[in-house]
């Protein structure tokens, strides 16, 4: 009788290429002239621009000139008004490549807030310029020995006649370099019976008076997206330039930091699939005592973990991005996502250097980068331990 399970040999399983069903042709299309562009204009200015801890704004023009900036915005203010799978094919290309990933923070994290929240004249004001690349933003939340805890922060801002007088300082702020307009979390109710309800969020122009930015931050990582420290003493912000009501900005940004999450997820994953693909050509060609290492047991079993570590996350992921699209709640799944997979990307950094032996540890190989950048993912948007804190109050413990 004929064994039917090994007569013929399994096809190769195609790892990288996954069918996703929310895709339709146009995303594909966006893609696929995302992709043409970077390998044009960004991939060339890679190690320059990590060795500058710089991308410069003309490549953010550059990106506007060609449609991919705030994919999102409606037409109405010079955007293309599509879905929010287009934000994630930015997300996951400019982490493929692994440098401009500022923009996706501006264009899909950031003016959202500015289209959710704001007033007529400000997206009128605003939004034109973000969608054309003439500037860039850059959300501002952390500041020195204030990082999760929020409700905490010190910089406040004192209503003056038609101004908001702003002190403080802020830090870790990525595309503060670049930025020209700031959404700055401010203290405006120093009395407020809860901390939550004394936060707003104000808009700040790069050229307000009382406003500067601080030394420009050495990173592990992540070099080509700059992060710096931003000074407020007496700057005068004015009033119109409040972000929807006073005293809500706390919720605004527990609301909007769940989308994004859910973009740093979707980042980590495109950082992971690049780290396996990439060693799994190298082990295929690097050889060691008179065969290649991927002919090694154990060289097998570490592929075959995190590849199956991987195709788990891409599943997970796909259904989660499948219920954003359709504005379901999926705020513990995204928690669940973000410390997960940003942690597997981690590990398997790791994972991946070792296969690499020495070499992974030149900067001619692009795994020690890889190595360098995705450390940090596990940390902003939210700590690990903060999505697990989330997660247990969720499930009513």
């Amino acid at each position: 009788m004929t064994n039917t399970a090994t007569s013929t040999k399994p096809g190769i399983y195609d790892l990288f290429n996954r069918k996703r069903s929310y895709m339709t042709h146009e995303h594909e299309m966006f893609r696929t002239s995302l992709q043409k562009f970077l390998k044009k204009e960004a991939v060339p200015n890679i190690e320059k621009w990590d060795e500058e801890s710089y991308t410069p704004r003309e490549f953010f023009r550059k990106m506007g000139d060609q449609g991919f900036l705030c994919p999102q915005v409606d037409s109405e203010y010079g955007g293309l008004g599509l879905d929010f799978g287009f934000n994630l094919i930015l997300a996951e290309e400019l982490n493929r490549i692994g440098v401009g990933t500022t923009a996706s923070l501006s264009s899909s994290i950031v003016v959202p807030y500015l289209e959710r929240y704001g007033t007529e004249e400000q997206k009128r004001e605003y939004l034109p310029k973000c969608v054309s690349g003439e500037i860039t933003t850059a959300i501002a939340m952390s500041e020195p020995g204030i990082g999760s805890d929020l409700a905490k922060l010190g910089t406040t801002a004192v209503k003056d006649g038609e101004n908001y007088i702003v002190n403080g300082e802020k830090t870790f702020i990525s595309n503060g370099l670049n930025a020209g307009l700031f959404f700055v979390a401010v203290k405006t109710d120093q009395h407020a019976t809860s901390a939550k309800k004394g936060i707003s969020i104000l808009l700040v122009d790069e050229d307000t008076p009382g406003f500067s930015r601080g030394k420009k931050l050495k990173k592990l990582g992540q070099h080509s997206a700059d992060t710096v420290e931003l000074i407020f003493e007496d700057a005068r912000v004015p009033v119109a330039n409040l972000l929807g009501d006073e005293g809500k900005g706390f919720y605004y940004m527990m609301e909007k930091l769940q989308q994004e999450r859910l973009i740093v997820a979707i980042g980590a994953i495109a950082v992971a699939e690049e780290m396996l693909k990439s060693t799994m050509s190298y082990v295929k060609e690097r050889k060691a005592f008179g065969k290649s290492i991927s002919s090694f047991q154990n060289t097998q079993f570490e592929i075959a973990e995190m590849a199956t570590e991987l195709s788990m996350a891409q599943t997970f992921i796909d259904d989660l991005t499948s219920k954003q699209l359709k504005g379901e709640n999926i705020v513990t799944e995204t928690s669940m996502a973000k410390w997960f997979i940003t942690e597997m990307a981690r590990k398997m950094s790791v994972r991946c250097l070792q296969l690499y032996g020495g070499y992974g540890y030149m900067e001619e190989y692009p795994i020690a980068r890889r190595y360098r950048d995705v450390a940090v993912m596990p940390v902003y948007a939210g700590t690990t331990e903060i999505m697990k804190n989330i997660i247990a109050k969720n499930l009513g413990l």
